[in-house]
């Protein structure tokens, strides 16, 4: 997707936690809470998890807000632009044409390590919701 086509390496590693407060998302995407406030308005994909009144961010939150980030303060996007940049790169087909005119399927970008990574995620997420639906 587009967060491997920009450079959010120099916001360092995403520590492996299942959601981070915004105070830590902050830090991590090194921008204001309240400018992820905004940023929630913006950009409808941007929708972390919440509790009560309290936000939680997931690692793909994590990821997009680096991704708007990059978007936003390094390459000069404006917010619609940076909108659009990310509906575009969610719309491209899965598939390419390759050399003699037929249909192929673009190998991912990722690493196996990182499909197995957001399974796993997943898979505690569904437990949490399990543990939370069997208490009530």
């Amino acid at each position: 997707m587009l967060e491997n086509t920009l450079n959010t390496s120099s916001l360092g590693e995403i520590p492996d936690k299942r959601y981070f407060t915004i105070g830590e998302a902050s830090g991590l995407c090194q921008v204001k809470p309240h400018v992820l406030r905004y940023w929630e308005q913006e950009f409808r994909q941007l929708n972390p998890a919440r509790r009560g009144k309290r936000r939680y961010y997931r690692r793909n939150d994590i990821i997009l807000v680096r991704t708007i980030r990059t978007l936003l303060y390094d390459k000069r996007f404006t917010i619609d632009g940076a909108r659009n940049q990310l509906r575009s790169a969610k719309q491209q087909p899965p598939f390419n044409k390759n050399a003699s005119g037929q249909l192929a399927i673009k190998k991912p970008p990722r690493s196996l390590a990182f499909y197995q990574q957001q399974v796993h995620l997943v898979i505690a997420e569904l437990e949490d919701l399990l543990k939370m639906v069997s208490v009530k």
